[in-house]
């Protein structure tokens, strides 16, 4: 299982997902504060990751937008 970080619902969010044969299945997510995480590294991280990753989750589904 792998995890990025990622805007759900417009919230910040740590997303957990499996990739399977060049498909994409979303396990679950947790909704995170930014200043939770502090290192330059982890900033980065969060910068680069929510400008590509946006979901709606909505009825136990996930669909990108």
């Amino acid at each position: 299982m792998s995890w990025s970080f990622g805007l759900v619902n417009n919230r910040l969010a740590e997303i957990y997902f499996e990739k399977n044969k060049g498909k994409v299945k979303f396990m679950g997510h947790a909704f995170v504060k930014k200043s939770e995480y502090t290192t330059k590294r982890e900033k980065e991280w969060i910068a680069k990751d929510t400008a590509r990753v946006r979901l709606t989750y909505r009825n136990g589904v996930y669909k990108k937008y």
